[in-house]
């Protein structure tokens, strides 16, 4: 089975194809904000390598059925302490909505029932984790792009926010204030471990996403540190980028980030976000969290993360 260039690989030579690329007078990649900031750090380096030999469309390796791993170790969370969370899950996410917002022109929210009536697409891939551990999955879900082509983009968004309900942490003395809006029913969750440190009741606070604080964590003065990823749009209208409800032909399950998680096929398995419950589309991320673009990003890890 022939497989893509693998990371190694890629950036194996990445000066010299990116001074052909140059001398070439490439002005679709001239133009790319990725490419402007390509060769100022080895992540740079290794995206504008990545992006310059794989075309956007350029899809990860599929396999068979009887590829499928027997047991999928679920990767981070498995099982989110959150309250609301739970209530969600007890009721087998009868009352939850995915909301979809931030620089469109078409906000919407949709319940699992109805992301299930979507267009979807099935694919067995697999899953490769930071810690040096590989799992082959089938997922089948919703693609991303067309949420976002529902939505409406605004001309200025370059960035995709997923917020997820589990949480991380409840804060540490590196943490600033601040509050943010959101429904009453979807509990998106505060991933924005700068945000975390809020002032008020534990009744009038929530989160960026418009989680309630809990009461054990307001009557510690702060909300919990909730996971968070992002992407761009190239990684986000790729054709494998999913929101799966499915996980081996049944319904995901919640060590697997149910009930609906991210998959973006040609990046690392920490971009895989689990338990997402709001989609922000942004112009840039620097002001969530740690500005990093991601929980393990603000803890030090690469935000590109592609492979």
């Amino acid at each position: 089975m022939s497989r893509s260039p693998n990371r190694r690989a890629l950036l194996v030579g990445a000066s010299a194809t990116a001074a052909a690329a140059m001398l070439g007078g490439c002005d679709r990649l001239g133009n790319a904000e990725w490419f402007r900031r390509t060769l100022k750090t080895g992540e740079d380096a290794n995206m504008f390598v990545q992006r310059l030999l794989l075309r956007e469309a350029t899809l990860a390796p599929e396999y068979a059925e009887a590829d499928i791993s027997p047991w999928f170790k679920p990767n981070g969370t498995g099982d989110p302490p959150d309250r609301d969370y739970k209530a969600l899950a007890k009721a087998k996410f009868a009352k939850y909505h995915l909301v979809v917002d931030g620089l469109v022109e078409a906000p919407f929210k949709l319940s699992l029932g109805e992301l299930r009536k979507l267009p979807a697409r099935t694919q067995i891939t697999r899953h490769d984790c930071v810690e040096g551990w590989s799992a082959i999955g089938k997922w089948t879900g919703v693609p991303l792009a067309d949420l976002l082509s529902r939505a409406k983009l605004k001309p200025e968004a370059c960035y995709v926010v997923f917020h997820c309900a589990d949480t991380m942490d409840q804060g540490n003395s590196l943490e600033g204030g601040g509050d943010g809006e959101g429904t009453d029913e979807v509990p998106a969750g505060n991933a924005n471990p700068s945000m975390t440190k809020q002032s008020g009741s534990g009744e009038s606070r929530k989160d960026s996403g418009g989680q309630q604080a809990s009461d054990d964590t307001a009557a510690s003065g702060g909300s919990p540190v909730r996971y968070y990823e992002s992407i761009d749009l190239v990684d986000a209208f790729h054709p494998q980028t999913i929101l799966a409800y499915d996980m081996n032909g049944q319904a995901l399950p919640i060590s697997n980030g149910a009930p609906l998680r991210l998959r973006v096929e040609r990046n690392l398995g920490y971009k895989q976000a689990k338990y997402v419950m709001r989609i922000e589309v942004v112009e840039s991320f620097a002001h969530i969290g740690g500005g990093k673009g991601g929980y393990w990003e603000d803890q030090g890890y690469a935000w590109y993360a592609g492979i």
